[in-house]
């Protein structure tokens, strides 16, 4: 499958089969995340691997009691919880490169897993202080997100997608061809 066709089929997932996911592919997507291009090359990220049900149910609790994505951490195989370290990464012009490096090392990862046929969702609707209390990271490092990762149990349909017309501009804010 071409690029395009890939980031047309990847979609959030919130409901997973309880097979395991192979070490093969977990190594897989593991490697393409950590070939993300990053700020000066610095490579801030860093990932946590999470099997055990016990951590798993840990985390869940780092969740408001509504969030759906409680059941999703619950029913994958596997979470992915993407972290950084400011100390590598820095701020330039008010730009933090840190959330943009790991944004790109975990949408590698999430792409990455899409090419396996596994499922992920981005997730960051959680308390980090919990996160890093259940999973011992230390206060210099940074929670960014989580992900589940397994097999989808589950079909969604491609969600609309405003057209490039609404978001490209030619030389100029709001310039077009037309």
């Amino acid at each position: 499958m071409d690029f395009l066709e890939l980031v047309q089929k990847r979609r959030s997932l919130r409901s997973y089969k309880p097979d395991p996911v192979e070490q093969k592919k977990l190594d897989y997507v593991l490697e393409c995340a950590r070939l993300a291009p990053s700020w000066k090359n610095l490579q801030c990220w860093r990932f946590i691997v999470v099997e055990g049900e016990a951590q798993k149910q840990a985390l869940t609790t780092a969740y408001a009691e509504t969030n759906p994505g409680r059941k999703a951490l619950l029913q994958a195989p596997l979470i992915i919880v993407l972290c950084a370290v400011p100390a590598e990464s820095e701020v330039y012009e008010g730009k933090d490169y840190m959330m943009l490096d790991a944004g790109l090392a975990m949408e590698h990862l999430i792409l990455a897993a899409a090419e396996q046929g596994l499922g992920t969702c981005w997730q960051g609707l959680f308390s980090e202080e919990k996160v890093r209390e259940i999973l011992r990271v230390p206060q210099d490092v940074r929670v960014l997100a989580m992900t589940p990762l397994g097999y989808p149990a589950e079909e969604r349909n491609p969600r609309p997608r405003k057209d490039l017309s609404q978001i490209v501009f030619k030389g100029s804010w709001g310039s077009s061809d037309s």
